[in-house]
């Protein structure tokens, strides 16, 4: 029908744009978070356009949730200001009438929010883990801040750079403190770059320099000058991490259950129902009342969407704790955020009830 086509083709539209600005919200961010853990030596910043991307795709679910909601709630109010729902109930379609083309939306992206959710999400968690591991287990000369003394992971070495060099593949004033063989030595060069064997080994080339070898003041005191000297970067073997809760994949949760896996379990189920309920509270939220003014039932509607989260999040965290049970658990907000819509629906339906409530 027209307004089916009509609702479901400005719908599609909002979407877009609000996930767009939704999108760009949290990459910006989270680009500012690990910069900032690179520039500290945290993270190599080699390292830092992998993380974010999968960090969004594990973010994907909260924002395809958020998108729905504010999109079905600017769609509707939209209408609702210009009259249109006004024209349409004349002709005897109500609030129900909206749910069937909402969902014909809804339903797709909840499902994809459920797939990213329960598999792709646990997925990008443990490759993330596995990267961050990958990258902490070898000597890297990219996460030497300038104008910061780093010790190596061995603690066998002391590294620290004046500058970066042009292009930012080289550095300049290099400092190397070594132990070797149970002597001290120090490397003072002009210049240094990163360089990679064909057999993957890395080695740090420094030019134009010096090395001085032993204590001073003693016979076997050294000072030889160099105009090329290899350091080779040893490997480190990073410790063994037990995978967090998020990275395990959803059957091993609900095969092998713990309290904290009951609890994250439920919360990756949770993510696609609660975009349904919150998409379907959008449709009697989004009736303008004009003695309240505009933004009343936006100001409403993120009251409801944020209580609705953090009820989500405390139950998680009571279930993880055993403070409640798992047959209750998330399932519980659920059924309370299904009243909440069924009765807003029953105030947009029946004027009648509301109006002997107001009298007494």
């Amino acid at each position: 029908m027209l307004y089916r086509r009509a609702l479901i083709n400005e719908l599609a539209m909002t979407m877009l744009a609000v996930f767009a600005v939704l999108m760009a919200i949290s990459v910006t961010t989270l680009w500012i978070r690990y910069l900032g853990n690179a520039a500290s030596g945290t993270l190599a910043p080699e390292a830092v356009m992998v993380i974010l991307g999968f960090s969004v795709v594990n973010y994907l679910p909260v924002l395809l949730s958020a998108t729905l909601f504010v999109a079905a709630l600017l769609t509707l109010t939209r209408m609702a200001r210009d009259s249109e729902l006004v024209v349409w109930q004349s002709v005897g379609l109500g609030a129900t009438a909206w749910v069937r083309p909402i969902l014909a939306i809804a339903l797709p992206i909840a499902a994809l929010i459920a797939i990213v959710s329960l598999v792709i999400g646990p997925w990008a968690v443990q490759k993330t883990a596995e990267y961050r591991s990958q990258v902490e287990s070898r000597e890297d000369m990219s996460a030497v801040t300038p104008g910061v003394f780093k010790e190596s992971k061995q603690t066998d070495r002391v590294y620290f750079v004046e500058s970066l060099g042009l292009g930012g593949d080289s550095v300049n004033n290099v400092f190397v403190r070594s132990e070797q063989h149970g002597k001290l030595g120090v490397v003072v060069a002009k210049e240094g770059r990163q360089w990679v064997a064909p057999n993957k080994d890395r080695y740090l080339v420094m030019e134009s320099g010096r090395r001085y070898e032993g204590e001073a003041g003693k016979p076997d005191y050294k000072i030889m000058q160099f105009e090329r000297y290899t350091l080779r970067l040893e490997p480190f073997e990073a410790k063994l991490v037990e995978p967090s809760i998020k990275a395990l994949p959803t059957w091993a949760l609900l095969f092998h259950p713990t309290p904290t896996g009951i609890a994250e379990a439920q919360w990756r189920f949770a993510l696609p129902i609660g975009a349904i309920l919150l998409t379907l509270l959008a449709i009697p939220m989004s009736y303008v009342n004009p003695r309240s003014g505009r933004s009343f039932h936006l100001i409403a509607a993120i009251l409801v969407y944020m209580i609705y989260s953090n009820l989500l999040s405390m139950a998680q965290a009571w279930v993880a704790q055993g403070k409640l049970s798992p047959w209750v658990g998330l399932w519980s907000v659920h059924v309370m955020m299904g009243l909440v819509v069924t009765y807003f629906f029953y105030r947009r339906l029946s004027v009648a009830p509301l109006s002997l409530w107001k009298r007494k």
